[in-house]
């Protein structure tokens, strides 16, 4: 059987990873910065996280939530002691369209409504409601489309509030990233989220914070919509949450209540799973990974604003986007081929850095010196 053909495959088997290393067939190393669309969290085969799991595979590796699993208790009350949102309840699911979807579902049954607002170059996920509200026509299949989905122009809060103004009292949520991944390494202003937070208060909506790819410390905050200094009913994370370990959560507001049957999952908050994710959070606590990442972060960023061929340079911590122009569209392909260095892109011409939490400024050096050398050469 061959593989459904759905992936553009750069020719490199990657067989061996350490740290921000990676290590093809032929054994030639490669400098990881984008860690599979920021997965890798606390750096590949971290040696706590891999006895965690190791660990926890030799006693038991799955059950379903018919049981008690004590590990999902401790995976709990890790995740709100390191997040600052102990008072809120964590559903466990497996990946980020999941976590949303989940997100979407609750705030609609909460609310009672339909309608859901997102923004434009918003990236939610492939399923059903998470693909519904992202703005990309071209992967939203005809059953997907809904009128439910009400899509503005992102920081546009005229826009917004005439939104809301029209028909408020059908709106379910607003969903937002804090900072749009795939939609370039555009974040959302304070004074956005904060207008957000205002209408959801005022008209009984959820505010839904997706943090699938800008959460979980990447920005030197756990979740980044926490620089607006606003609290969102929930909480969407998956990514880093398990550095390559399929695991992803939703975390709930206390006014929402939860009753038998409301959500549900087969392979959700696994002991496998479970394991990764409290092995990833007590590395963040040992390392002060999330201090690492706005400190390294903030030079990145300072050292790329030099560089005089660079358009422009988004984004907080170890999430960032270099804007190029159009006529070097071809540094990212070159920094893979020539300088051996993963980074990622959005189109049309953004390179998106989102490498593990633990890199240090040697290794930004490194990645900033293959850059001079790209574009020197473009």
């Amino acid at each position: 059987m061959n593989l459904f053909d759905v992936y553009p495959v750069n020719p490199i088997n990657i067989v061996r990873a350490k740290g921000s290393a990676v290590w093809d067939a032929e054994g030639n190393e490669y400098l990881d910065l984008y860690g599979g669309h920021a997965v890798i969290s606390v750096g590949h085969t971290h040696p706590h996280y891999v006895h965690s799991i190791t660990s926890q595979l030799n006693e038991i590796g799955f059950y379903s939530n018919s049981i008690e699993i004590p590990i999902q208790k401790r995976l709990g009350k890790l995740l709100g002691e390191v997040s600052g949102k102990e008072d809120y309840a964590l559903f466990l699911c497996n990946s980020g369209a999941e976590a949303n979807e989940n997100a979407l579902k609750l705030a609609s049954f909460h609310t009672g409504r339909k309608k859901v607002i997102s923004f434009s170059k918003a990236f939610h996920g492939r399923t059903s409601l998470a693909v519904a509200v992202t703005d990309n026509p071209a992967i939203v299949a005809p059953v997907n489309q809904t009128d439910n989905a009400i899509f503005l122009p992102f920081n546009d809060e005229e826009a917004l509030s005439e939104a809301f103004s029209a028909y408020g009292d059908e709106v379910a949520a607003v969903i937002i990233e804090g900072i749009q991944g795939v939609g370039g390494i555009r974040e959302a202003s304070v004074s956005f989220l904060r207008l957000i937070r205002q209408l959801c208060d005022e008209y009984g909506a959820t505010f839904i914070a997706d943090s699938v790819q800008c959460g979980y410390g990447r920005t030197g905050i756990f979740y980044s919509h926490d620089y607006a200094a606003i609290k969102a009913d929930i909480y969407t994370m998956a990514k880093g949450m398990g550095n390559g370990f399929p695991i992803g959560a939703i975390s709930i507001s206390p006014k929402y209540k939860a009753s038998y049957g409301l959500l549900g999952t087969t392979f959700g908050g696994n002991h496998l799973a479970c394991a990764a994710a409290v092995s990833v959070l007590e590395i963040f606590q040992a390392e002060s990974l999330m201090d690492n990442a706005r400190v390294v972060g903030e030079y990145l960023i300072s050292e790329l604003k030099g560089f005089d061929k660079v358009n422009e340079v988004r984004g907080r911590g170890l999430m960032i986007g270099i804007d190029l122009p159009v006529e070097l569209s071809n540094v990212k392909k070159d920094l893979l081929t020539k300088n051996r260095i993963f980074t990622g892109e959005a189109k049309p011409n953004v390179i998106r850095i989102l490498p593990a939490l633990n890199i240090d400024k040697a290794i930004a050096d490194r990645f900033l010196e293959a850059l001079d050398e790209r574009l020197k050469e473009a």
